[in-house]
């Protein structure tokens, strides 16, 4: 599911084709990121380099993504103004609840804007892929190599 610009955003027919969307937006946050930051091994390290004081600032561009830290996680906008906005679990894990899916769907170029129960219905199809870590927040599974 990685995709290699956040310009080739697919066209949004349903709730679940949103959610894999953002997935694959946010594994092309992830990739670009990392290729960008020397020591960021994962997404959620960004919240000890700024608050370190240490490679990157509280925001900031990079590459075709700007981006803004903020509490427990980070808003991405990429170039054609898609927002990929996710937290960290304290384990550094990305996660993501409702309301952050429906803010990505909202800012596609195609605006796509489901129903919190057409969303956890998408959820529901894609499990074992994702996980409940807690009450309505949600992560990539982990897969073992």
């Amino acid at each position: 599911m990685e995709r290699s610009s956040a310009a080739e955003e697919p066209h949004v027919v349903t709730a679940r084709d949103l959610v894999i969307g953002y997935i694959d937006a946010l594994n092309a946050v992830g990739v670009a990121m990392r290729a960008a930051i020397t020591p960021l091994e994962r997404l959620g390290d960004m919240l000890s380099l700024v608050r370190s004081h240490r490679i990157i600032s509280r925001s900031g561009e990079i590459g075709t993504y700007s981006y803004q830290v903020h509490g427990a996680g980070c808003l991405f906008i990429s170039d054609n103004r898609t927002e990929i906005d996710v937290d960290f679990a304290a384990d550094g894990r990305e996660i993501f609840d409702f309301w952050r899916l429906r803010c990505y769907g909202q800012s596609l170029p195609e605006p796509h804007d489901p129903t919190e129960q057409d969303l956890r219905s998408a959820v529901e199809s894609l499990k074992p892929l994702l996980v409940e870590v807690r009450p309505g927040w949600f992560s990539v599974a982990e897969t073992s190599a």
